[in-house]
């Protein structure tokens, strides 16, 4: 078998993707506000019920990573499409608070099953020698999930109560995306056995005896980038708009979207040859630059563009990073369950960020916020700096 990138594997991969993370994540805060409203909850405790939906799917992360392994990464994705159909069908139909909760917490749990780390886990039990350019090719097409979802998820809502949104967005993932991960799966079966050979595996560039001390500066890094990104993401139109850009702040959203995908293709054309721990680092810079130029900026309309793009390209570069620097450090066996630890370790790290931002914003404010989230971005950057003392 030629060493080739699967093209048709990661094209089909690409469109579950966005709209995995498109129905699964991004449009939450485009529906909070009504889902606030018809539980007569604050938007705080709204967010509060995402944290702790992140919280408990990060919990579960592990046992899938192993699953990943143990019956392959396609099969998993499978069941996550039909579980993130129910799961979004019976959040529609919730008739109270508890039951809201329970609903999201189990939409958070099956977005594990089909977003990037799945994904991640599929190419390189599919060809591990050209996964690196793969999980590449498809963070490309998967970054224009925003970009897509929250034109699509406003469209929508102008027409439809949120519960009728969850509905149409629970029609995508049964017939389309499971379909797709069905078919992906039978294909990742197949080359599962040979893959799995010696001669196929990628051999990881870390000493074992420092392996452990590796995976928590790694996860360490990635979970503080995490966190300072999933906090602004999650608010990014209602952040803009209270610093004052109003009408502009969807526009000013929707190059966050291109931003990630023209990184990604810079990365793609120029950056071949540049090791993933050196894109790991930039990735790293560019998160709090781009909060400290919005930071420094407002309420200037061209500084809130120069952070979307910002802020985007090293979101960009964040998505492919956690791919291809655990499989470049520790190599492809046992991939899925190193891809499920560091799920775990991002997501319940970053679980507290949607709530603590809501929180900090109403109580320090949004300036002040920033500032915090900035911080956080930065000890990201000596974290991962710090790795190439053990190489």
């Amino acid at each position: 078998m030629s060493e080739r990138v699967p093209l048709a594997a990661v094209a089909a991969l690409g469109v579950t993707q966005i709209i995995g993370y498109g129905t699964l994540y991004y449009s939450f805060s485009i529906l909070a506000p009504d889902m606030a409203a018809q539980f007569s909850w604050s938007s705080e405790w709204v967010f509060g019920a995402l944290s702790a939906a992140l919280l408990v799917g990060g919990l579960t992360a592990p046992w899938l990573g192993v699953l990943f392994d143990r019956i392959g990464a396609g099969r998993v994705m499978t069941s996550g499409s039909l579980a993130a159909a129910v799961a979004l069908t019976v959040c529609a139909f919730a008739p109270n608070r508890a039951a809201y909760v329970a609903a999201l917490i189990a939409i958070e749990v099956s977005a594990n099953l089909v977003q990037y780390g799945a994904a991640f886990a599929l190419l390189v039990q599919i060809r591990p020698q050209v996964a690196s350019r793969s999980i590449t090719y498809l963070t490309l097409i998967a970054g224009f999930a925003s970009t897509i979802f929250w034109p699509i998820t406003t469209a929508l809502h102008a027409h439809l109560s949120w519960q009728n949104v969850y509905l149409v967005f629970a029609v995508l993932n049964l017939a389309i995306c499971l379909p797709v991960h069905a078919w992906l799966s039978r294909s990742g079966t197949a080359h599962r056995a040979v893959a799995s050979t010696a001669a196929r595996q990628v051999v990881g560039r870390l000493p074992p005896q420092r392996r452990g001390l590796g995976f928590a500066i790694m996860v360490t890094g990635f979970s503080l980038m995490s966190l300072s990104s999933s906090a602004v993401l999650v608010h990014l139109v209602p952040l803009l708009s209270g610093l004052g850009l109003g009408a502009t702040a969807a526009l000013v959203g929707t190059l966050f979207g291109p931003s990630q995908v023209g990184s990604r293709l810079i990365n793609m054309i120029f950056g071949k040859n540049l090791p993933p721990l050196h894109l790991a680092i930039i990735a790293a810079m560019l998160v709090p630059g781009g909060v400290l130029v919005l930071l420094f900026s407002a309420p200037s309309v061209p500084g809130a563009m120069v952070f979307a793009v910002i802020f985007g390209m090293g979101n960009g570069l964040l998505s492919i990073v956690t791919g291809t620097l655990p499989l470049h450090l520790f190599g492809s066996e046992g991939y899925g369950k190193l891809q499920g630890k560091m799920m775990a370790a991002r997501l319940i790290l970053s679980a507290l960020a949607p709530f603590v931002l809501a929180f900090a914003m109403e109580n320090l404010g949004i300036t002040t916020s920033l500032g915090i989230v900035a911080a956080l971005g930065g000890l990201s950057i000596i974290a991962l700096s710090s790795l190439a003392l053990l190489q």
